[in-house]
């Protein structure tokens, strides 16, 4: 792990900065170690020029290399702009600390400058901004110390390499034992909403789940748990919003999970309660084909255990983006009052006149 240190020059990057953090990314992916950056840098030391630019480069390339070999957890506490914002990108998780730390390309008093608009650091590029708004943050801590705490559980969770297993513990939690509550959690009507998250925290190992993009595409859940004592990965579709249904921020969500838990060895579950895909203009053109396609292929090419459980509906395309069996979902389990359907409900038809006056059916909305 590197740790930038704002009090000397701003953390900004130079040469001999840049080479420190060139040599620990090197010994970490030669080891097989997760890599920790603790980034808290103003960006490129300008007084260096092209070399201090050079040394970003550098981080990058490394960055990309380790992609999927390595665990790369990035944790913000204080501000990382210019070059420095596009190194956590390019890392597998991003911790950003409620209030203090801020991320953004370029920064408030330049783009007042270029286009005239005020804004302050947080709302530019806060960690609740880049939660909920821009899906860039994966947690969001209330503190430094818990961030921390969160890091080291995060840790326990991942294998060290993409060529080791995930850490497995002895269950303390019975993973043979009755889950009476989840009849009472998911209702019977298809129309009624409940929490995803209760089924996901009755299933796991002493109720620990640690989400992902808590914020972000809040209609889809992804997060890692424990069963019988080794680490999952838990994509579930959330009911109480947009009814659990897939759209262009959900499957880009999902899809990135789904090839980060296949990169490390650790299973699936998929918790199945999806109505479609979402129907729209605006989903049409900017995408929809192209990013569902994405969670289609993140499904089809993970190579990991892969289970699909069936909770109350599954309709049209998303029934088999979700996991299915016929795209390589190694075990399907559907709930007693499940529903599989190319559509959600029958069309009704209903008679009307014409100007030729000739009765024709056509399909109500």
């Amino acid at each position: 792990m590197y740790a930038q240190d704002f009090r000397v020059l701003g953390g900004s990057l130079g040469e001999v900065h840049a080479a420190k953090i060139h040599k620990i990314m090197d010994l970490a992916l030669t080891a097989g170690s997760p890599l920790i950056a603790l980034n808290d840098s103003g960006g490129a030391r300008i007084q260096e020029g092209v070399v201090a630019l050079a040394g970003y480069g550098g981080i990058f390339r490394r960055n990309v290399r380790a992609s999927g070999i390595i665990p790369q957890i990035s944790v913000i506490m204080g501000p990382c702009a210019g070059g420095a914002a596009y190194s956590p990108a390019l890392t597998d998780f991003i911790f950003m600390v409620r209030d203090t730390a801020n991320m953004y390309v370029t920064g408030p008093d330049v783009i007042k400058s270029v286009t005239g608009e005020t804004v302050s650091h947080q709302d530019l590029g806060g960690a609740q901004v880049h939660a909920a708004t821009s899906g860039v943050a994966t947690f969001v801590p209330d503190d430094e110390a818990s961030c921390l705490a969160d890091v080291r559980f995060l840790i326990s969770l991942l294998p060290s390499n993409n060529h080791d297993v995930p850490p497995a513990y002895e269950a303390g939690d019975p993973p043979d034992r009755l889950c009476p509550k989840l009849r009472e959690i998911v209702p019977v009507d298809p129309k009624k909403p409940y929490d995803i998250r209760d089924v996901i925290i009755e299933i796991s190992d002493d109720g620990e789940f640690m989400e992902l993009h808590e914020e972000w595409a809040r209609n889809i859940v992804c997060g890692l748990a424990r069963i019988g004592g080794r680490p999952v990965g838990i994509v579930g579709n959330q009911p109480m919003v947009r009814a659990g249904v897939l759209d262009i921020n959900a499957s880009q969500k999902a899809a990135r999970f789904i090839q980060l838990c296949d990169a490390f060895n650790i299973s699936l579950v998929s918790l199945v309660d999806v109505p479609g895909f979402l129907p729209g203009v605006e989903q049409e053109h900017q995408g929809i084909i192209r990013h569902g396609a994405r969670l289609l292929y993140a499904y089809c090419d993970a190579t990991v255990p892969r289970v699909q459980v069936i909770l109350r509906k599954a309709y049209g395309g998303a029934y088999i983006v979700m996991d299915s069996r016929s795209i390589g979902g190694d075990l399907s389990f559907a709930w007693p009052a499940n529903e599989i359907a190319v559509m959600g409900r029958r069309p009704r038809w209903r008679c009307c006149i014409v100007r030729n006056s000739r009765p024709a059916t056509i399909p109500s909305s």
